[in-house]
């Protein structure tokens, strides 16, 4: 209610001034003190209520009455205390009876001395009640609405209590410093990490301290802690974060993070990175050296040639190619693990045959190698390095009663004679190095100007196969697969064809093979496979996709999570998934090879042996690889006719049944052939009979009109 229906000042107001000059002056003065008591009241921030000392409410102001949701015309001076109390609880405010809330305020009341206490609304807001007694008597309390702050204070505990459970949980140790340098945050996993005591670090310990610190504690090893703390107060004052490897003499690594505040004072993480920063040294390992010979891959083999090649004075030097002669046919012979312990024996003697520590040896993939010459003083010290190669490689090797054969071939290219950068020089060993193929084995050539157009043509393809890539020349037609026994098509292969701008369509059996010498075949196989599975996921439920895999993408090591992506990306399930291997890849029993076919067949993949029949040992294979499905070669289907060949077929048909394995036949072309298939109990056909390679559209409207005869059928 407005202060102004004090009692006081509502008589004042009234009586008349009448009398001598001081009365009406006294009467003003008090008029005017009531107006400035009366705004003073009013314009509190908080609730006002005066009370008499017979429980009777004097004044109020506005605040009050809205502070409690009031009704003005009750709140009328003289209203009593318990009469104010119990509107409350007739409008629905207060929480508590009259009665009750009475029986709280009376001991105030009555003991005549300052308080404070609280009342909840039945809102939910918490209201501070202030008690004054008056010295005439009766009190005046002040209210004021704490919720708002109430609510913040519980949110900065809780903030507080999230952040101790943070800073306690941490896997990683933390400090705090403030604007001025000091310590004023530490957690528990920075003293286990360094292992050290709270008494070692405590609160208003400055950078300097604890680096001098850990260096007595002897756990660093020896720092300059000036050079440390300016390093770290220049980053601080450009407000950038900053990190360093800390090395421990226990011989862990710590990587420590300085990051600014905006406030003033930064804070610092430490996190025990002793195995990550291994790894990532065996991973740099490994990214530049062969995993079989530990010898510099191609990546380090160019980073040591770019990195001779740029210094201020450049010596001679001649690069060779190399490439082993009659390699295959030890793999065919004794196997791929002799293979791999003959490539080992290889690179040691080839590291050997070098005369100075500045020459490098790498291991390009398979059996490719190369070599860096240093401080050659002309074609004569090359050529005597190539005979000693030729003629230490030529010596037999000896393993568990074996004796194995192989030669080398190199070609040869001088700096700075036959090239001025590394693309050139090995571009031109290379070239060097197919001419002397071409012309036999156990030889060395050095690059000549002239060399064979076939050579610089077969580069040219390469430079086009790569482009072609990222330029979408490549398609994919689809060649379907027949279900002998109903007639129905019940898969498609999937076969790549580039289409160049320049050189038309590129047979496959000119460009596969290039892409496999150069690595690209992995990224085209990729590229293919996602392909395939994004056509299939179109097409009725039970026809699969075949997609062949070359063993380069199966070394690569990524190859699974490839197959796990194309299928999760086009959502085509495994089991519609059938991937064609050749013997080529069988042949590979590493752990990556036999890892990835195994995860891939648990997963539901189906796995195909291709060109069955035209290997060495592919029965053998049947044996350790647990395959779905075999392929007969088209070379067999066409010779059908003859007796001989017709036999073989029957009896891969019979193994394949035994087996419980899937027998497709390649190259079907003419009806007599589909026949004799049929009869000899063949599962499925694939060939120019069944249907030519078309697009994906073309495939997708005969799988629809197959659809279609089988619902009206």
């Amino acid at each position: 209610m407005p202060v102004a229906h004090v009692k006081a000042g509502s008589a004042a107001g009234k009586r008349k001034a009448t009398g001598i000059g001081p009365a009406r002056r006294i009467a003003e003065e008090l008029r005017a003190q009531n107006e400035r008591f009366s705004a003073a009241v009013e314009n509190m921030s908080h609730g006002l209520c005066m009370f008499d000392a017979e429980e009777r409410m004097i004044i109020c102001n506005r605040n009050y009455i809205d502070l409690f949701r009031l009704d003005a015309k009750v709140m009328k001076p003289g209203i009593r205390f318990f009469d104010i109390l119990q509107h409350s609880v007739d409008i629905g405010i207060a929480s508590q009876s009259a009665a009750e809330l009475y029986a709280v305020r009376k001991p105030y009341i009555d003991g005549a001395k300052p308080s404070t206490y609280e009342e909840t609304l039945a809102d939910g807001r918490i209201i501070v009640i202030s008690h004054r007694p008056l010295a005439s008597g009766g009190w005046v309390s002040i209210y004021e609405d704490v919720t708002e702050q109430r609510g913040a204070e519980d949110e900065l505990k809780e903030q507080h209590r999230r952040f101790d459970a943070a800073l306690g949980n941490m896997s990683q140790g933390l400090l705090m410093y403030d604007a001025d340098g000091k310590m004023i945050v530490r957690n528990q996993r920075f003293l286990e990490l360094y292992k050290v005591a709270e008494a070692d670090f405590p609160f208003g310990t400055t950078h300097r301290d604890a680096l001098e610190r850990l260096l007595e504690l002897g756990i660093y090893t020896k720092i300059d802690v000036d050079s440390e703390v300016a390093k770290t107060e220049a980053a601080l004052r450009a407000g950038k974060m900053q990190s360093a490897y800390r090395y421990l003499a226990d011989g862990r690594t710590f990587l420590v993070v300085r990051q600014p505040m905006s406030g003033g004072g930064w804070v610092v993480t430490f996190d025990d990175v002793t195995e990550r920063r291994r790894t990532e040294e065996r991973m740099t390992h490994l990214a530049h050296h062969d995993t079989l010979t530990n010898l510099p891959n191609r990546s380090m083999f160019r980073e040591r040639l770019d990195q001779a090649l740029s210094e201020p004075k450049v010596a001679p030097l001649a690069i060779f190619s190399l490439d082993l002669d009659r390699f295959k046919a030890v793999n065919d012979t004794f196997g791929h693990p002799a293979g791999d312990w003959l490539l080992k024996c290889v690179a040691e003697r080839l590291q050997r045959c070098l005369r100075s520590e500045k020459d490098v040896v790498a291991r390009f993939g398979g059996d490719e190698f190369a070599i860096i010459q240093s401080n050659v003083r002309g074609a004569a010290d090359a050529e005597r390095l190539a005979k000693r190669i030729v003629e230490v490689i030529g010596k037999p090797y000896r393993d568990k009663g074996r004796e194995m054969h192989v030669g080398v071939s190199l070609g040869i290219a001088l700096y700075p004679g036959d090239g001025q950068d590394a693309d050139t020089l090995l571009t031109n060993a290379d070239m060097a190095l197919y001419r002397g193929k071409s012309e036999g084995r156990n030889i060395y050539r050095f690059f000549e100007p002239g060399m064979d157009a076939m050579v610089r043509e077969r580069r040219a393809l390469e430079a086009d196969l790569e482009a072609a890539l990222p330029r979408r020349e490549f398609e994919l037609d689809f060649q379907p697969i027949l279900d002998i026994a109903s007639g129905d098509i019940v898969g498609a292969e999937a076969l790549m064809r580039w289409r160049s701008p320049s050189r038309g369509l590129v047979s496959p059996e000119d460009f596969i093979a290039a892409a496999e010498e150069t690595g690209l075949i992995v990224q085209l196989g990729d590229w293919a496979l996602r392909k395939a599975c994004s056509a299939a996921a179109g097409w009725p439920r039970d026809v699969r996709m075949a997609v062949n895999v070359s063993a380069a993408q199966i070394k690569s090591g990524g190859f699974a999570r490839s197959v796990i992506s194309a299928l999760a990306f086009s959502s085509l399930p495994a089991s519609r998934l059938e991937l064609e291997i050749t013997e080529t890849v069988m042949m590979d029993e590493s752990d990556t090879v036999l890892r990835t076919l195994r995860q891939l067949r648990g997963l539901g993949v189906r796995i195909a042996l291709d060109d069955f029949g035209t290997g060495y040992s592919s029965l053998g294979y049947l044996r350790r690889f647990p395959v779905d499905k075999i392929k007969i070669d088209r070379s067999f289907i066409r010779d059908l006719d003859k007796r001989d060949t017709a036999a073989i077929v029957r009896t891969v048909i019979g193994l394949g049944t035994e087996l419980g394995i899937t027998v497709t036949a390649e190259g079907v072309e003419t009806e007599a052939q589909l026949g004799m298939l049929r009869k000899a109990g063949c599962g499925e056909a694939q060939g120019f009979l069944i249907g030519v390679p078309a697009k994906a559209s073309e495939m997708s409207r005969l799988l629809r009109s197959q659809e279609k005869l089988r619902q009206s059928g």
